[in-house]
């Protein structure tokens, strides 16, 4: 397994070495390293998850992402509010887009993500694990949006995402309340997409993974662009976006490895990135 910091509160983790296309090797886990703050997420860091997801974004070896976090008690707790506390309003301006950069960084990987979550996973927290394409919570979870009880709104996509997940009604309550949904509530409302006992979110998710990087990595990718670039347009605009994406699949050497491989009834041997 190899490993990669990016500054002081940020870690890449590779698994397996690789074994000629079956997808081991291809799981990248990117973890969340300031435990000393339960990961509020400090200019600093949110500067180096950015750094990290550039460079996993980049990496066509990738097949998925699991975000996790090395805190016993919290996935992720938000902001910074310590930090923010000592901005002027001119610093907090300027600090804006590296904040945005995290997430944003997170929500634009073009592979599929799993966030691991554990404990407290508020405000940003809940956000960058929104940013993910699949929830897998264990039941120490406690996910929300409290960021009208201090004074501000989500501003990592919370606005956006969370309707998109379990819609408006339901998100407009629970971000105008504030309130925090523990485990059980949080799957049943679909905040979370799978629920774990007690100290398996991590294991559960990177197994996930491991499932579906077994998939044509072309696939993977033009999925999940299909997935998000269609997500809300009219029905015949979102087809058309499917057609393109089946279209840069179709002609691919993984269609003609995929539709070999289950002729000869053999696990496929996806070809190399290029």
């Amino acid at each position: 397994m190899g490993e990669e910091r990016f500054g002081e509160f940020v870690l890449v983790r590779r698994h397996g070495e690789g074994d000629g296309g079956t997808g081991e090797g291809t799981v990248a886990e990117l973890v969340l390293d300031r435990p000393k703050a339960m990961n509020a997420v400090s200019t600093e860091m949110a500067r180096s998850v950015a750094a990290a997801c550039a460079s996993l974004g980049g990496d066509e070896g990738v097949r998925v992402v699991v975000v996790t976090s090395t805190h016993e008690r919290a996935f992720c707790v938000g902001a910074d509010l310590k930090e923010r506390n000592s901005f002027s309003d001119a610093e907090l301006l300027r600090q804006r887009p590296v904040a945005r950069g995290a997430y944003t960084g997170v929500l634009e990987l073009p592979v599929p993500t799993i966030a691991a979550v554990h404990g407290f996973a508020l405000g940003g927290g809940f956000e960058l694990a929104l940013s993910c394409d699949l929830i897998v919570a264990d039941r120490t979870a406690v996910v929300g949006l409290p960021e009208v009880s201090v004074g501000v709104i989500p501003g990592g996509g919370g606005t956006q995402l969370l309707p998109r997940r379990v819609g408006a009604a339901r998100a407009a309550e629970l971000i105008f309340s504030a309130r925090r949904v523990e485990a059980e509530e949080a799957h049943r409302l679909g905040l979370v997409d799978q629920l774990v006992d007690a100290g398996e979110d991590r294991a559960e998710a990177l197994a996930l993974a491991g499932r579906i990087a077994a998939n044509s990595p072309v696939g993977l990718r033009a999925a999940k662009r299909a997935l998000r670039v269609g997500q809300g347009l009219d029905l015949r605009a979102g087809l058309e976006v499917e057609d393109a994406a089946w279209r840069a699949v179709a002609f691919s050497g993984d269609r003609a490895e995929g539709v070999a491989a289950f002729n000869e009834r053999r696990s496929p041997r996806w070809p190399p990135a290029v």
